[in-house]
């Protein structure tokens, strides 16, 4: 069974990420463990704890927590009804990226779904700031970012970013084989280039290792030249070819470190209109052996 954790404020920013999860995998057997951290404001006195509704801060904070989690379980028991799918609900008085590791670590986590919230201008922070902790934070399992806007629609078309400059091991490719393999989708492997030369003997390698590991997946090697920066050339190719999910691996020098460190200005246009699937290097980790628990079915 598949184990997907989905932080939550209770925005609908957040509900929207649920959806989709829960639509992406309506045909799996899946237990969905819906987040919530809370950290009370820090009394102005160390004498007199601030009150709300006649409550102490840190008990009204708990219970807030606890009744948006409860709520979100009975609009996900309307709207939904599928018997493949467990709910477990997690409120912690802890900071999100710290606790959410911690909950990769102890449940034995196989992705995380988080919404990510739009861009405003110049202020834009790219896919939100606590998206982006938490994706340079997590380094055991992969995170899928769904913007905010996004409606879901099947992934039958997935871009895979790369520049062929580092070894993949099968087990960081396996969580994008297996969404191309579920939905009988095309993957399309795209290498962005400042200017475009032929590849060198080690990019040669690891696309030839590529290919041998999507041998079971219709699969495109696209080469493009880079449009003002990385986001915003992988965004024009997105658009071209109607891509419905774009995937990439996070190690030092990837396409999403330079994404996250590219001046505002040019990673302006660059929204993540569509769902972003973040695969950590996952190097020789083991995974955590699963927290037995009991599931609350809905």
């Amino acid at each position: 069974m598949k184990r997907i954790l989905i932080p939550t404020d209770f925005s609908e920013n957040a509900w929207n990420a649920i959806c989709y999860s829960l639509r992406l995998f309506q045909n799996q057997r899946c237990e969905f463990l819906l987040l919530n951290t809370y950290t009370p404001a820090i009394p102005s006195s160390r004498f007199m704890a601030p009150m709300v509704n006649g409550m102490q801060m840190e008990d009204a904070v708990r219970s807030a927590s606890e009744k948006g989690l409860e709520k979100t379980l009975e609009r996900i028991s309307a709207e939904f009804n599928n018997e493949k799918h467990s709910f477990q609900i997690l409120s912690s008085f802890s900071l999100l990226v710290e606790e959410v590791k911690e909950v990769v670590d102890a449940y034995g986590v196989d992705l995380i779904v988080t919404g990510t919230k739009g861009a405003s201008g110049m202020d834009e922070i790219f896919m939100g700031s606590n998206t982006v902790r938490i994706i340079k934070a997590t380094k055991k399992c992969p995170i899928l970012a769904i913007p905010q806007s996004y409606g879901f629609a099947t992934p039958s078309e997935i871009a895979f970013a790369t520049d062929f400059n580092r070894f993949y091991s099968l087990s960081e490719l396996q969580p994008l084989i297996d969404l191309a393999n579920a939905f009988s989708a095309t993957i399309r492997i795209v290498h962005v280039q400042y200017e475009i030369k032929a590849l060198t003997e080690l990019q040669q390698f690891n696309l030839n290792l590529l290919r041998k590991y999507f041998s079971n997946v219709e699969h495109y090697v696209h080469t493009v030249s880079e449009l003002n920066s990385v986001s915003r050339t992988l965004e024009v190719f997105s658009k071209e070819l109607d891509i419905h999910l774009l995937a990439m691996l996070n190690y030092q020098h990837s396409y999403v470190e330079r994404m996250t460190r590219e001046p505002i200005v040019k990673r302006a246009a660059f929204h993540t209109q569509i769902p972003l699937l973040v695969i950590p290097e996952l190097g020789m980790h083991v995974p955590a052996k699963p927290k037995p628990v009991e599931a609350e079915a809905v």
